[in-house]
């Protein structure tokens, strides 16, 4: 795959996408969105690919949407947001959130506006501790998108969430940790081989029961206790079948490393 606007490549079980407009702080574009959907889709059908890991380069994760993608000048026609959040934004995010296999994002920089919504869309996000986090779509008088107003109160609370969303204050990586938005802050100069260290083990686990992890967490913020056993057994069941469950009991009896193939 030949991109201009990211980079793809996969190493060891692990695809590796980094965004790689870094004059522009990483900032979303038509070009890049498209480039992203076809990443996704050889990370969703390539069994080789076991774990993604997400990245950018430069100064910067991602500043959000390019706003001289679009024209904003006085006199012209108004921009319909709502179109751009239907075709680029929401598929984005839902492209994330629905991959079977686990994905890492490891924050270098400011992760502003939908580069944030696009971070906290991952299932374990590390951030450099010089990285932050802005919710700055109140600076130019839009809501949050990319799922910020859905996942921000899932993660701080909605008191948190608010204070984020209608301030537009910058969240240290440190105080994105202690807060719970983000699972850790490392040294800038860690960031880079501990989050592929994660993601190469992350690669080697039973990926079908983190598979099923993922999906059962996802279904307890809607379920009611009742809801979630009866999920969890039905989950517990297709686990048990799997190949890679054999192997992990396999490997515990005879006190060894398990060998699993993410089946």
């Amino acid at each position: 795959m030949n991109f201009t606007t990211i980079q793809f490549s996969i190493d060891a079980g692990v695809a590796l996408l980094t965004l790689n407009r870094p004059e522009k702080f990483n900032s979303f574009n038509t070009e890049m969105h498209l480039e992203i959907r076809e990443a996704i889709k050889e990370v969703r059908t390539n069994p080789e690919i076991r774990c993604l890991l997400i990245s950018g380069n430069g100064r910067a994760f991602c500043a959000g949407q390019d706003l001289g993608d679009r024209s904003v000048s006085v006199g012209d026609e108004a921009p319909d947001l709502g179109e751009s959040v239907e075709t680029n934004y929401n598929p984005l995010i839902r492209s994330i959130t629905s991959l079977e296999l686990p994905v890492i994002c490891a924050v270098n920089g400011v992760a502003a506006g939908a580069g944030s919504s696009f971070a906290l869309a991952a299932d374990i996000v590390l951030a450099a501790r010089s990285a932050s986090f802005i919710q700055a779509f109140c600076k130019i008088g839009v809501i949050p998108d990319s799922g910020s107003t859905w996942i921000l109160p899932r993660l701080v609370g909605m008191a948190r969430a608010k204070g984020l969303a209608l301030l537009g204050d910058k969240l240290s990586a440190e105080k994105a940790e202690q807060w719970g938005l983000i699972w850790q802050c490392v040294e800038d100069e860690k960031l880079k081989e501990d989050s592929l260290t994660l993601a190469k083990h992350l690669a080697t686990q039973p990926t079908k029961g983190l598979s099923l992890i993922k999906r059962a967490l996802k279904a307890s913020t809607a379920n009611s206790l009742d809801e979630q056993l009866e999920l969890e057994k039905d989950f517990m069941r297709q686990a048990g079948q799997s190949e890679d469950y054999r192997e992990g009991v396999a490997a515990f009896m005879e006190k060894r490393t398990a060998v699993f193939k993410g089946q």
